[in-house]
This record gives structure tokens, C-alpha cells and sequence, in this order.
């Protein structure tokens, strides 16, 4: 009954916000989160938590300001999602401003691949809807929901933008089809700041430790392929209507000479973390982290998991 309210509740937001005009359907959006914020649930205070970790400089009031604005962030990367598919290439473009993308076209140009290392930061879909109609087609990886219907919707949805989308579960070896996207100069982009396999690595984040996946650092490794940290923020749009997202591609991180394969993916994927930190600070509100990352946290909640009889892993693993 409860997966079935939430594929209903899914559709049926979706069929409306696609139909309201563009500024009512992010004000019905922001009251959304507002509410969010004020029932202040489970995901709330984990962002809270994840927050306070990141920024201890701040006082709670100052924290406050920025999971208010977190929560609507979030929101609007729902809003922003579900009218996706509506929006032309032109609209999608006038919605996106691109910084230092020339080295990943060039690479893509000459036949090579590249792999993008994201955080949850900003509007991750839009991101690879820009990328696939004005840069290659996009291959990445997504986590099973339940229902399983609404996942096949999610996959359905994110297809129609022209990505390719492999499950993380339930179906064939990932990392070996990530290999053979990246081997056929394919634009390989995955989300890797929250290690959902369990068989990730601790990184320095902000100054505390934090899992992360491997992957991204791995392909890179295995296949040759260039590796690319891509941050996504938001900014006021300049005509004054909302927001418009910034993708910004950082300089490619070099692969170590020295070192075994996992010393090469540690040191890459750190390089990665250091760039996400950096913009962590800068723009804390557009980090969607509503679930535990840093190593303390996973600890406590795996403590908890154990003392009640239970595993405590929420998340899909492979």
C-alpha cells in the first residue's frame, strides 16, 4: 500500500507540476519545502548534522539559514526535474552556464573517453541532459528505488534525455560495462561522494573522514580515460526568472606514476574530494546530503543497526 501511494503520489505530481506555469510551479515548491523544513524529519536533520560538519564556523542560527535553503534547493532540483522533458534544447541551454568544458570536448573529440566525478550537488539531471545534447551522450549509473515501478519510471525519464542508465543492482557486473562505455570513448559521469557498495574508500572531506566510491578513480585507472571532478551549483539567472544551474569542469586529475592500483585510485579520488570540499563551502546549500557520509556517522549507525538486530544498511550493496 505504501509503494503503491508513492508511485501514485510520484505520477501525479509529476503530471501537474509539468502543466503549472513555470513561477507558480517553483512558489508551490518552495511552500513544499518550507514545510519540509518545519516538520524537520529524518532527512532534515541529517542534512543539518552534514551541514554543522562541513561549516563549524557557523553559529546554529547561521546553520539554520542554510538548511532552510538547502531543503528549497532540494526542491527546486525536484521541480526542475520533473519539468525537464518539457523544456527545449534552447531553453535547456539558457538555463545552464558552462565553465571550462573545452578540455573534456577536446578529449571526447579526439575519441577518448572521460569520466565525471559528481557530488549530490545542484541539479545532477539537468547537468547530464546539458552534457548529452551539447557535449556526448551520457552513461551513468543509478540506484534502485522501490517501487520498482517508480525506478523504471526514473530510468524511462533520464532515457528520454538521451543518457544511458545501468542499475546499480539487479543486473549485469556495472563496473564491467562502465569499462566497455569507457573503452568505446563514451562520457562516463557518476555520482561518488556517497559509497553505496560498502567496498569504497575513507577520504579527507572539509576535515573529517568520509567514504566515498571508488569508482570514477577506478575507470580511470583501469581504462586510461581522463577523470574530471564537475561541480553544479546554483545561481540567480541574470533575466531575473529564478535560478539557472553552473556546471563547471575542473582540470583533469593526473594519474600517479608510482603506487598499486588502489594507492593511484586513494590518491585520485582525494583529489576529487578536494575539489568537492571547496565548493562544499562555497556553496553549501546546493549539497542535497540527506543521508550519512562522514565515518563517524556510518559508525553510530552501524552500532544501532547491530544493537537492533538489523544490519543497518538502508542502501542497496553489490
Amino acid at each position: 500500500m505504501k509503494e503503491r501511494a508513492t508511485m501514485v503520489g510520484y505520477r501525479t505530481g509529476w503530471h501537474i507540476v509539468r502543466r503549472l506555469p513555470e513561477r507558480a510551479a517553483f512558489r508551490v515548491f518552495d511552500l513544499m519545502a518550507d514545510v519540509m523544513w518545519r516538520r524537520d524529519g529524518k532527512g532534515v536533520q541529517r542534512m543539518r548534522s552534514n551541514y554543522s560538519t562541513v561549516r563549524p564556523e557557523l553559529s546554529p542560527a547561521e546553520v539554520e539559514a542554510l538548511v532552510h535553503a538547502g531543503v528549497r534547493s532540494y526542491l527546486r532540483y525536484w521541480c526542475e526535474s520533473f519539468r525537464l522533458h518539457d523544456r527545449s534544447i534552447e531553453d535547456l541551454v539558457l538555463g545552464v552556464r558552462v565553465v571550462g568544458d573545452e578540455p573534456v570536448r577536446a578529449m571526447l573529440g579526439s575519441g577518448r573517453s572521460a569520466v565525471v566525478f559528481l557530488g549530490h550537488m545542484g541539479n545532477w539531471d539537468l547537468g547530464g541532459a546539458w552534457s548529452t545534447t551539447q557535449l556526448a551522450p551520457v552513461t551513468t549509473v543509478a540506484e534502485r528505488l522501490k517501487p520498482e515501478e517508480l525506478f523504471d519510471e526514473f530510468v524511462a525519464f533520464r532515457e528520454r534525455l538521451g543518457m544511458r542508465i545501468i542499475p546499480l543492482t539487479g543486473g549485469s557486473d556495472v563496473f564491467r560495462e562502465l569499462i566497455s562505455a569507457c573503452r568505446s570513448g563514451a562520457l562516463v559521469a557518476l555520482l561518488a561522494d556517497r559509497d553505496l557498495t560498502h567496498g569504497g574508500i575513507e577520504v579527507d572531506l572539509c576535515g573529517q573522514r568520509a567514504r566515498m566510491a571508488v569508482g570514477p578513480a577506478a575507470l580511470a585507472v583501469n581504462t586510461g580515460a581522463a577523470l574530471y571532478p564537475c561541480i553544479i551549483h546554483y545561481e540567480p539567472h541574470p533575466d531575473g526568472r529564478g535560478w539557472r544551474s553552473v556546471l563547471t569542469f575542473h582540470d583533469a586529475v593526473a594519474q600517479p606514476a608510482d603506487g598499486t592500483s588502489r594507492e593511484k585510485i586513494q590518491e585520485m579520488t582525494q583529489a576529487c574530494a578536494d575539489v568537492l570540499a571547496e565548493a562544499i563551502r562555497l556553496h553549501t546549500q546546493d549539497w542535497h546530503m540527506m543521508q550519512r557520509v562522514f565515518t563517524r556517522d556510518l559508525a553510530v549507525e552501524n552500532v544501532s543497526g547491530s544493537e537492533s538486530g538489523s544490519s543497518g544498511q538502508s542502501e542497496p550493496s553489490s
